[in-house]
C-alpha cells in the first residue's frame, strides 16, 4: 500500500476513492472502504482520502485523541488490501478551500477520481459548504461516478466515531466492538517493563500507546494478542501499575496464555473483548499475584465464546 501523508504534490491515475475522516474505521466506514476496494475488479486503483489531523486541534486548544492512530489506520487499511491511503495536510488553507476547487484540484486533477464513494452526510470545503448534492451535480461536469451510502444504525442508533468515543471512555468494550465491526485494539512495539510479572511466574508484554490514542478506563480486560498473524488468548491491564510503583505514563500490560517467546522490539496488536474490573492498588506482591491468577481464570472463561 502506498502511503501519502502531509503532501499535496502527487498524481494518481484512474482511481476509485472513498472520502471521510475514518477515525474509528467503524462498520459504516468499512462499507465505503470495502466498496472502494471491490472496484479494483473494474480496473480502478483503490484510494482512501482523509486528512492528516494534528493532535493539537487547529481550531481549539483541546488535544484530539483518536480511536485509531495514524499508524494503526495504516496497518489496518494495508491488511484490507487498499492500494493508496492519502492523509492530506489539514491546515487553515485547506480548511478554507472552496468546495468546487477541492473537487477539481484534488479529487479530479490529483487523484484522477473516476468513482467517488461517500457517506450521505459527507461535507467538505470552506465552512463545510460542500455536500453530496454538490458532488452529484459536479459529477456531470467532471465525469466521475458517485456512490452514496446512508448512515448505518445499530439497534436504531446511528453509528458514529463520536458515539464510539463516548462508549469507549465509559468502558463499554463489547458495544464498541459491535460498532467497530472488529475488536478495539492497541498496536505498538513491545517495550521493557519492570519485569514484576516475570518474578511472579506470569511474564507480561508492555506497550506504551501514543499520547493521542484514546484508551478505555484503567482496569483489566479479556484480550487477544495478534503476533505474526496468529491470535493468542490473553488478559490485559491498562493503567499506571500502582501496586509496583506508579508509572508516569499510562501503559498496556498483557499476559499471553501459553506463550513464552521473546517479543521485545516486536510490533503486536492487543484486541480487547470485555471489561472485568477497575485498576486497584494491592498491599503486597502476594495479593497482586492472587488477583492476577483470578484475572487469568476470568479471562479464559470469558474468551470461550470467542473461539
Amino acid at each position: 500500500m502506498e502511503y501519502i501523508a502531509g503532501n499535496t504534490d502527487f498524481r494518481l491515475h484512474n482511481s476509485a476513492v472513498s472520502l471521510g475522516k475514518f477515525d474509528g474505521l467503524h462498520i459504516g466506514h468499512q462499507l465505503l472502504i470495502d466498496k472502494t476496494i471491490s472496484l479494483k475488479q473494474e480496473g480502478y486503483s483503490s484510494v482512501v482520502f482523509s486528512f492528516l489531523y494534528n493532535p493539537r486541534n487547529l481550531f481549539s486548544e483541546i488535544d484530539m485523541k483518536f480511536i485509531y492512530t495514524e499508524e494503526e489506520k495504516k496497518r489496518k487499511l494495508k491488511e484490507k488490501g487498499l492500494d493508496v491511503f492519502i492523509s492530506y495536510p489539514f491546515s487553515k488553507e485547506t480548511a478554507s478551500m472552496e468546495p468546487e476547487k477541492f473537487v477539481k484540484e484534488v479529487l479530479v486533477d490529483r487523484i484522477d477520481a473516476k468513482v467517488i464513494v461517500v457517506g450521505s452526510d459527507y461535507c467538505f470545503g470552506r465552512n463545510r459548504e460542500g455536500n453530496v448534492d454538490m458532488l452529484r451535480e459536479l459529477s456531470k461536469q467532471y465525469g466521475y461516478r458517485l456512490v452514496i451510502y446512508d448512515k448505518l444504525k445499530l439497534k436504531d442508533t446511528i453509528v458514529s466515531s463520536t458515539l464510539i468515543r463516548d462508549e469507549l471512555e465509559k468502558g463499554n468494550i463489547e458495544l464498541v466492538n459491535q460498532m467497530l465491526g472488529t475488536p478495539y485494539s492497541i498496536i505498538g512495539e513491545v517495550m521493557h517493563g519492570r519485569k514484576i510479572g516475570r518474578t511472579l511466574g506470569m511474564p507480561t508484554t508492555n506497550l506504551i500507546p501514543d499520547d493521542n490514542k484514546l484508551l478505555p478506563p484503567n482496569g483489566v480486560y479479556a484480550s487477544k494478542v495478534i503476533i505474526d498473524g496468529i491470535s493468542y488468548d490473553s488478559v490485559t491491564s491498562i493503567g499506571y501499575k500502582p501496586s509496583v510503583g506508579k508509572e508516569t505514563k499510562k501503559g498496556v500490560e498483557t499476559f499471553i496464555f501459553d506463550f513464552d517467546d521473546d517479543l521485545y522490539g516486536k510490533i503486536i496488536e492487543v484486541r480487547l473483548y470485555g471489561f472485568e474490573r477497575e485498576e486497584v492498588k494491592f498491599n503486597s506482591l502476594e495479593e497482586l499475584s492472587d488477583q492476577m491468577h483470578r484475572d487469568i481464570q476470568w479471562a479464559k472463561e470469558f474468551l470461550k465464546e470467542y473461539r
